[in-house]
């Protein structure tokens, strides 16, 4: 619940609540949360950029998006998984434990209780015959479905809430084999190749809209500076309109699925080496979308906030993975 979401739905109005569902049945899913957040756009100046002053009060619950009880706590009663031994707390340990204990069940250990967040059902929004939020299904026909490896496997490793994903440099690294090729010079130019491989992702790399990869190769010199009309880029993206109205291209990898980018470029004036680059942009999309409305007058009353979202989306790229290699003598 950051100050990209807080800031459009601060323009809807306060009883619009089945509007605010299509946002929050998943970002604040408690009935609470819904509640907290029409209280909050009701008294619309309650609702601040998202930057807390100091001794600011706490923000609302409906700001403090998935919290512990939306996933471990029903009429009262916590839930989680069996422990690690498998065993689970019987009358008398539950009694002498915090809040009565829990009750155990294995759903926290089985991808479809990611599902009610991460993939939308039959029929609902599809582009080019695809579901919009399609990681669940993108999963379940992998190889790592039928390897036994759960999205919390990879997600919530040894049952922490990490939850990372293509904002996390490690996480991306994890989930491909990168392999760059060269061959020499030929004919005045260089020839080389780029491999990048879905080895380690149960789903599409990338899976949603938001982000982009981009695949780049270039010529350097000797101080390690790329050379003017050296690079080649390819995009790893579910790439759509801001309007959402089509899908304009998709060359997200499948799990095991792979990109190879081709290098046929003139050798330039002091190269000395190739640069091999994997580049995220996590949320590409949403920076994209935040500059329209900034540019027009989309923002409304959510202005500071989507002006702080844009500010962070420009600043969450990052390299994952660079290599310089050396052309064979």
């Amino acid at each position: 619940m950051g100050p990209g979401l807080m800031g459009q739905l601060v323009n809807m109005a306060a009883e619009a609540r089945a509007e605010h569902q299509d946002c929050i049945r998943c970002h604040a899913p408690l009935a609470e949360q819904a509640d907290s957040l029409a209280t909050a756009i009701a008294a619309a100046g309650q609702v601040n950029s998202g930057r807390r002053e100091k001794n600011a009060a706490p923000p609302g619950l409906h700001q403090q998006g998935l919290i512990c009880a939306a996933c471990h706590l029903r009429a009262h009663e916590r839930f989680g998984p069996p422990r690690r031994d498998g065993s689970v707390p019987d009358a008398a340990q539950r009694a002498a434990l915090p809040h009565g204990g829990f009750t155990a069940t294995d759903a926290f250990t089985d991808s479809r209780f990611c599902a009610a967040c991460h993939q939308f059902e039959p029929g609902e929004f599809a582009l080019n015959g695809k579901l919009l939020e399609n990681t669940y299904d993108e999963w379940k026909t992998s190889r790592h479905s039928r390897e036994g490896r759960s999205c919390q496997s990879c997600h919530m490793p040894e049952r922490r809430h990490l939850w990372r994903g293509i904002h996390d440099p490690d996480m991306v690294r994890a989930a491909v084999h990168f392999a760059p090729e060269i061959d020499g010079v030929v004919d005045g130019r260089v020839k080389a190749a780029l491999i990048v491989r879905n080895t380690g992702a149960g789903h599409y790399f990338p899976t949603y809209v938001t982000p982009k990869v981009v695949v780049e190769i270039e010529q350097i010199d000797a101080a390690g500076r790329a050379l003017p009309k050296s690079r080649v880029a390819r995009a790893i993206q579910r790439q759509v309109p801001l309007d959402l109205a089509n899908e304009i291209s998709d060359t997200r990898l499948s799990p095991d699925g792979e990109m190879r980018v081709e290098y046929r470029e003139p050798v330039q004036r002091g190269m000395t080496a190739l640069v091999f680059r994997l580049r995220v942009e996590p949320d590409e999309f949403y920076a994209r979308f935040y500059r329209s409305l900034l540019a027009g007058d989309g923002a409304g009353r959510g202005r500071p906030m989507i002006r702080e979202a844009l500010r962070r989306a420009e600043s969450s790229a990052f390299v994952a993975i660079e290599e310089r290699r050396s052309l064979p003598q």
